[in-house]
Protein backbone atom coordinates (compact mmCIF):
# COMPACT_ATOMS: atom_id res chain seq x y z
CA UNK A 1 0.00 0.00 0.00
CA UNK A 2 1.47 3.43 -0.77
CA UNK A 3 1.70 5.85 1.85
CA UNK A 4 1.90 8.92 0.54
CA UNK A 5 0.57 10.62 -2.93
CA UNK A 6 3.06 12.01 -5.70
CA UNK A 7 3.41 12.74 -9.13
CA UNK A 8 5.74 11.64 -11.45
CA UNK A 9 6.07 11.87 -15.69
CA UNK A 10 5.00 8.98 -17.34
CA UNK A 11 7.64 6.77 -19.42
CA UNK A 12 8.20 8.45 -23.31
CA UNK A 13 7.15 5.50 -24.86
CA UNK A 14 3.68 6.28 -23.28
CA UNK A 15 3.67 9.78 -24.24
CA UNK A 16 5.35 9.83 -27.56
CA UNK A 17 2.10 9.35 -29.09
CA UNK A 18 0.91 12.22 -27.81
CA UNK A 19 3.49 14.71 -28.19
CA UNK A 20 7.51 15.30 -28.99
CA UNK A 21 10.23 14.71 -26.79
CA UNK A 22 11.32 18.35 -26.60
CA UNK A 23 7.22 18.41 -24.87
CA UNK A 24 7.90 15.85 -22.97
CA UNK A 25 11.02 17.02 -21.95
CA UNK A 26 9.30 20.46 -20.49
CA UNK A 27 6.51 18.82 -18.84
CA UNK A 28 6.08 20.53 -15.29
CA UNK A 29 4.74 17.95 -12.01
CA UNK A 30 1.89 19.69 -10.77
CA UNK A 31 2.28 21.39 -7.79
CA UNK A 32 0.21 23.90 -5.27
CA UNK A 33 0.47 27.58 -5.65
CA UNK A 34 0.47 28.39 -2.13
CA UNK A 35 1.24 26.61 1.25
CA UNK A 36 -3.13 26.85 1.88
CA UNK A 37 -4.10 25.85 -1.59
CA UNK A 38 -6.31 21.99 -1.78
CA UNK A 39 -5.10 21.73 -5.41
CA UNK A 40 -2.22 20.46 -7.05
CA UNK A 41 -2.02 22.51 -10.97
CA UNK A 42 -1.84 20.56 -14.08
CA UNK A 43 0.24 23.19 -16.40
CA UNK A 44 -0.28 23.07 -20.56
CA UNK A 45 2.50 20.69 -21.94
CA UNK A 46 2.16 23.30 -25.29
CA UNK A 47 0.22 26.23 -25.50
CA UNK A 48 -3.92 24.88 -26.08
CA UNK A 49 -6.18 27.18 -28.11
CA UNK A 50 -9.64 26.65 -27.76
CA UNK A 51 -12.17 28.07 -29.73
CA UNK A 52 -15.79 28.98 -28.09
CA UNK A 53 -17.91 26.05 -27.99
CA UNK A 54 -14.71 23.13 -29.05
CA UNK A 55 -13.52 20.30 -27.03
CA UNK A 56 -9.75 19.70 -26.68
CA UNK A 57 -8.38 16.63 -24.80
CA UNK A 58 -4.91 17.37 -23.17
CA UNK A 59 -2.58 14.91 -22.78
CA UNK A 60 -1.20 15.88 -19.57
CA UNK A 61 2.17 12.84 -19.35
CA UNK A 62 1.51 12.78 -15.60
CA UNK A 63 0.61 9.99 -13.42
CA UNK A 64 -0.18 9.99 -9.90
CA UNK A 65 0.67 7.30 -7.04
CA UNK A 66 -1.74 7.59 -4.54
CA UNK A 67 -2.91 5.50 -1.16
CA UNK A 68 -5.68 2.89 -2.03
CA UNK A 69 -8.40 4.59 -0.24
CA UNK A 70 -7.84 7.77 -1.71
CA UNK A 71 -8.16 9.44 -5.34
CA UNK A 72 -6.86 12.37 -7.69
CA UNK A 73 -10.91 14.87 -8.79
CA UNK A 74 -9.63 16.78 -11.29
CA UNK A 75 -11.29 20.31 -11.99
CA UNK A 76 -10.90 23.00 -14.26
CA UNK A 77 -8.90 26.24 -13.01
CA UNK A 78 -11.23 28.30 -10.86
CA UNK A 79 -10.75 31.46 -12.72
CA UNK A 80 -10.50 29.71 -16.45
CA UNK A 81 -14.07 28.32 -15.00
CA UNK A 82 -15.77 31.85 -14.26
CA UNK A 83 -14.35 33.91 -17.40
CA UNK A 84 -14.96 30.88 -20.10
CA UNK A 85 -17.17 28.72 -18.66
CA UNK A 86 -14.43 25.96 -19.26
CA UNK A 87 -15.52 22.85 -17.74
CA UNK A 88 -14.28 19.19 -18.00
CA UNK A 89 -16.32 16.96 -20.17
CA UNK A 90 -16.69 14.54 -17.13
CA UNK A 91 -17.59 17.31 -14.98
CA UNK A 92 -14.91 15.50 -12.48
CA UNK A 93 -12.28 13.79 -13.51
CA UNK A 94 -11.65 10.87 -10.74
CA UNK A 95 -8.49 9.00 -10.54
CA UNK A 96 -8.08 5.51 -8.85
CA UNK A 97 -5.39 4.27 -7.00
CA UNK A 98 -5.07 1.75 -9.36
CA UNK A 99 -5.12 3.43 -12.78
CA UNK A 100 -1.07 4.65 -12.64
CA UNK A 101 -0.62 0.21 -12.83
CA UNK A 102 -2.59 0.39 -15.60
CA UNK A 103 -1.00 -0.37 -19.45
CA UNK A 104 -1.05 3.07 -20.02
CA UNK A 105 0.68 3.53 -16.95
CA UNK A 106 -1.98 5.88 -15.46
CA UNK A 107 -1.75 9.14 -18.08
CA UNK A 108 -4.12 11.75 -16.99
CA UNK A 109 -5.63 13.54 -19.56
CA UNK A 110 -8.15 16.34 -19.48
CA UNK A 111 -10.84 17.07 -21.62
CA UNK A 112 -12.69 20.17 -21.73
CA UNK A 113 -14.79 22.39 -23.78
CA UNK A 114 -15.17 26.14 -23.95
CA UNK A 115 -18.61 27.40 -23.37
CA UNK A 116 -18.13 31.04 -23.42
CA UNK A 117 -18.12 33.08 -27.24
CA UNK A 118 -14.52 34.27 -26.17
CA UNK A 119 -11.17 32.19 -27.81
CA UNK A 120 -8.99 30.96 -25.29
CA UNK A 121 -5.45 30.83 -25.42
CA UNK A 122 -3.74 28.93 -22.81
CA UNK A 123 0.27 29.02 -23.20
CA UNK A 124 2.93 26.54 -22.38
CA UNK A 125 3.42 26.18 -18.64
CA UNK A 126 0.01 27.88 -17.86
CA UNK A 127 -1.47 26.19 -14.93
CA UNK A 128 -5.20 25.12 -16.49
CA UNK A 129 -6.53 22.48 -14.26
CA UNK A 130 -6.00 20.65 -10.59
CA UNK A 131 -5.86 18.02 -8.62
CA UNK A 132 -7.75 17.80 -5.51
CA UNK A 133 -6.60 14.12 -3.45
CA UNK A 134 -9.31 12.91 -1.51
CA UNK A 135 -9.37 10.41 0.86
CA UNK A 136 -12.47 8.01 0.95
CA UNK A 137 -14.94 5.60 2.78
CA UNK A 138 -15.91 1.79 1.52
CA UNK A 139 -19.61 0.46 2.55
CA UNK A 140 -19.21 -2.31 5.32
CA UNK A 141 -20.75 -4.97 2.52
CA UNK A 142 -18.31 -3.78 -0.04
CA UNK A 143 -16.76 -6.85 -1.27
CA UNK A 144 -15.27 -6.20 -4.79
CA UNK A 145 -11.69 -7.88 -5.47
CA UNK A 146 -11.11 -7.49 -9.33
CA UNK A 147 -8.46 -5.34 -10.23
CA UNK A 148 -7.70 -2.68 -13.17
CA UNK A 149 -6.89 -4.50 -16.54
CA UNK A 150 -6.37 -1.15 -18.60
CA UNK A 151 -6.48 1.90 -18.74
CA UNK A 152 -8.94 4.82 -19.17
CA UNK A 153 -12.60 3.82 -18.95
CA UNK A 154 -11.00 0.34 -18.28
CA UNK A 155 -13.17 -0.16 -14.70
CA UNK A 156 -16.47 0.01 -16.47
CA UNK A 157 -16.03 -3.09 -18.66
CA UNK A 158 -15.13 -5.24 -15.90
CA UNK A 159 -18.81 -5.90 -15.44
Amino acid sequence: MRTAPKFEKVSFEIFEENGSRQTYDGLKLPRRATSKSAGYDFFAPTDIDIAPDQTVTVATGIRAFMPDDVCLMIFPRSGLGFKYRLRLNNTVGIIDADYSDSDNQGHIFVRMTNESDKPLHIERGTAFAQGIFVRYLLTQDDDVTETRNGGLGSTSKQQ
